[in-house]
């Protein structure tokens, strides 16, 4: 049996949280950083124009939108785009991080999608509507962090 490691214990504990929501966890080795990507779908009823970031604008019956959550190594360096991410959240190198601290993620971005995908249905539904964002609340994820009583003991970074 494979030794558990952070993507193993994060990936159990997405699908156990996340119900329907799609995800993606993706590990980028070289700048030891974890990047769990959260997909919401919602309908576009009315085919309006939507623009994204960038400005491109669609008006697709289904309307895709991602966001993701940054697990990084504050040894290797800060992480220059955190105002790309939802969150971003060290972890402690090879050590890695404990295991409540992954159990409590899965467990608050699951409520962020449930709140955030009836924050997409409101904003597709405000023509007034100028801009839909996830809403994370560090304050909220670090008390509901500090109420865990999941398991204290640490999930290790993965081996190459």
């Amino acid at each position: 049996m494979k030794k558990e490691h952070m993507l193993t214990f994060l990936e159990k504990q997405l699908e156990k949280n996340l119900g329907d929501y799609d995800f993606a966890i993706d590990w980028d080795a070289k700048s030891h950083t974890v990047e769990v990507i959260a997909v919401l779908y919602a309908q576009n009823q009315g085919s309006e124009a939507i623009a994204d970031l960038d400005g491109i604008e669609t008006e697709e019956e289904v309307i895709e939108f991602e966001d993701s959550v940054l697990l990084y190594d504050p040894a290797k360096g800060d992480v220059v785009d955190q105002e790309d991410y939802l969150a971003v959240i060290p972890y402690e190198g090879k050590k890695g991080i404990q295991k409540k601290v992954l159990i409590t993620l899965a467990k608050y971005l699951g409520q962020v999608l449930t709140e955030g995908e009836s924050d997409l249905m409101d904003f597709l539904a405000n023509e007034d509507a100028e801009v839909f964002e996830l809403q994370w609340n560090q304050v909220e994820f670090e008390k509901q962090l500090a109420d865990a009583t999941g398991p204290t003991e640490y999930v290790p970074y993965p081996k190459y």
